[in-house]
């Protein structure tokens, strides 16, 4: 099987392996990229971390884990031009920093070879840690609790004014989920990088993981556009429509339609 293929039946296992099927993603952009290199480096967190943990029940050891990885020194990556080892989780466990997503599936990892139960979040922008069933969620970045107050502080951070707390927001994150949301992240660290290509791959799986929404087919389009592939950005522009509510979008989606050329492009 190639990358992709593996990335796919960790999913299809019971349970999912997400850990897993993010360093096949690594092996994607980077053939030299051993995961069993990475699963050892884990192994060695863990014996270091389960030493320095308090004798607590298991449910109560997220947040102590948590903070004993900030300890270590594992903490987000600020850069403001930031490269995809961001979020290339064997770049993560490496170098000990990384974006929320990948410090938060380190920390899945740790706690499910650990037996603590901790789970993700699909929060926007910034995603989050929950104990099962706790009535606040855990940041990745430093075992800091966040109650309903500070993530309301945290949308209008970063979003602004307009954008409420929903409940839809405090979802548990599937393996599914995080894995184009890792896809996402790295579809658009890639690009800005002008490396098309491997934005192109990030963005097809993204869609291969699950449904895309309209945003995912027009990323894609786009980088066909640039990349002069008029039949493929033509397929991903129909599908956008197909998928878009908003009628605004699909009056700019059906002119750009037109405005494509026919025939077919080889690539």
């Amino acid at each position: 099987m190639n990358p992709r293929q593996h990335c796919l039946d960790c999913l299809q296992r019971t349970p999912p392996s997400t850990f897993d099927a993010a360093l096949w993603i690594s092996v994607e952009h980077d053939a030299t990229v051993d995961p069993q290199d990475t699963q050892e480096l884990i192994a060695q967190l863990q014996r270091r971390i389960s030493a320095s943990l308090p004798l607590l029940p298991a449910a109560e050891l997220a947040q102590p884990l948590l903070r004993q990885m900030a300890t270590i020194g594992f903490q987000q990556d600020d850069v403001a031009q930031p490269k995809p080892q961001v979020a290339l989780l064997h770049k993560v466990v490496e170098r000990r920093r990384g974006q929320p997503l990948g410090l938060a599936m380190v920390a899945l990892e740790l706690a499910r070879r650990m037996e603590i139960p901790l789970e993700g979040v699909n929060f926007p922008g910034h995603f989050l840690l929950r104990v099962p069933g706790a009535d606040h969620t855990l940041d990745p970045c430093d075992g800091r609790r966040l109650y309903p107050k500070d993530c309301r502080e945290l949308l209008l951070r970063q979003f602004g004014p307009d954008m409420q707390l929903k409940s839809e927001h405090m979802r548990t994150a599937t393996p599914q989920a995080m894995l184009q949301r890792l896809s996402r992240n790295l579809r658009h660290l890639h690009q800005i990088n002008d490396d098309l290509l491997s934005s192109l791959k990030d963005a097809t799986r993204i869609l291969e993981l699950g449904p895309g929404n309209t945003s995912d087919y027009l990323a894609r389009a786009s980088l066909y556009q640039t990349l002069e592939c008029p039949q493929a950005e033509r397929f991903d522009l129909e599908h956008a429509l197909l998928l878009s509510d908003d009628p605004v979008q699909r009056i700019r989606l059906t002119q750009r339609l037109v405005q494509l050329p026919s025939g077919q492009a080889i690539h």
